[in-house]
C-alpha cells in the first residue's frame, strides 16, 4: 500500500478544446468542456481521468513528464493533428497540437487499451531514476523494476501494478538537463495523511485553502509538482 492513491492526470494547455479533442482521440476518453474554457476527459465508467487546464504561460521547454499511448499506427496521431519529432524502432515521438511531447507505440489491431505509461525525466546525478521510482512507489503503491540493459532505451526504472491507476507503468529515465520551470503535466493523488507525504520527502508548494484551492500543491524530491486531495 502506498501513502496515497492515484486520482487523475492534469495537463496545462493553451486551448482546452483543441487539446481535448486530440487526447480524446488518442486515449479513447470523452472530452467535456467547462464554462470557463477548461475541459476534462471522462472514461466509459464515468470517471474523470484527465483535466485540461488553460494557463497563460506558453510552453517553453521539453516536458519533464509525458504520456505514452498505444495506437493502431502513428497515422492516428497525425490525422488528429500531431507532428513527428523523431522515429524509433518501437515508438515515435510526436508533438500534440499544443506542442506537448508524447510517444505513440503501434500495436496490433484492435487496440483494447490506449493509455500506456507516464514517463518522468530525472536529472542524472541529482535524483537517480531508481530513487525517484522508489519514492513514487511509496506514494502510489505497486512495485519497482530496474532495467539497465536495454540498448534502445538506456537504463531506467519503472513502477507497475499501481492500484486504481489506468496507466500500466510510471517510467523514470535519466536526462542531462535539470528541471527549470513548472511542469505542464502532473498527477493528482488522494490521501488521508499529508504529514505522511511530507515525512516521506514531499514539500508543500501551496497549501489547501491558499487562494481558494481545494487541494494541496506539493513537489516530489526532484521538484515535480503534484496535487494531493484529502477530501
Amino acid at each position: 500500500m502506498g501513502l496515497a492513491t492515484y486520482k487523475d492526470l492534469c495537463i496545462d494547455v493553451a486551448d482546452a478544446r483543441t487539446s481535448g479533442e486530440y487526447w480524446s482521440t488518442m486515449l479513447g476518453w470523452r472530452v467535456e468542456m467547462h464554462d470557463d474554457g477548461d475541459a476534462h476527459l471522462r472514461d466509459d465508467s464515468g470517471r474523470i481521468q484527465v483535466w485540461l487546464n488553460v494557463v497563460p504561460e506558453p510552453k517553453s521547454v521539453k516536458n519533464r513528464v509525458h504520456l505514452d499511448v498505444n495506437a493502431e499506427s502513428v497515422q492516428r496521431a497525425l490525422d488528429a493533428g500531431a507532428t513527428v519529432v523523431e522515429e524509433y524502432p518501437r515508438w515515435t515521438t510526436l508533438l500534440d497540437p499544443d506542442g506537448q511531447e508524447h510517444c505513440v507505440f503501434p500495436r496490433a489491431e484492435p487496440v483494447e487499451k490506449r493509455p500506456y505509461e507516464l514517463v518522468w525525466d530525472c536529472h542524472e546525478g541529482a535524483q537517480p531514476s531508481h530513487d525517484l521510482a522508489a519514492w513514487w512507489c511509496g506514494v502510489v503503491g505497486g512495485s519497482v523494476v530496474d532495467d539497465d540493459d536495454d540498448d534502445d532505451e538506456g537504463g531506467f526504472s519503472f513502477i507497475r501494478d499501481m492500484p486504481d491507476c489506468p496507466w500500466d507503468f510510471f517510467v523514470f529515465g535519466g536526462v542531462p538537463e535539470p528541471k527549470t520551470v513548472k511542469n505542464r503535466v502532473h498527477i493528482d493523488v488522494r490521501t488521508d495523511d499529508l504529514e505522511a507525504l511530507t515525512a516521506h520527502g514531499a514539500t508543500v508548494v501551496r497549501a489547501k485553502g491558499d487562494g481558494g484551492l481545494g487541494w494541496t500543491v506539493m513537489a516530489d524530491p526532484a521538484g515535480n509538482e503534484f496535487c494531493a486531495f484529502t477530501d
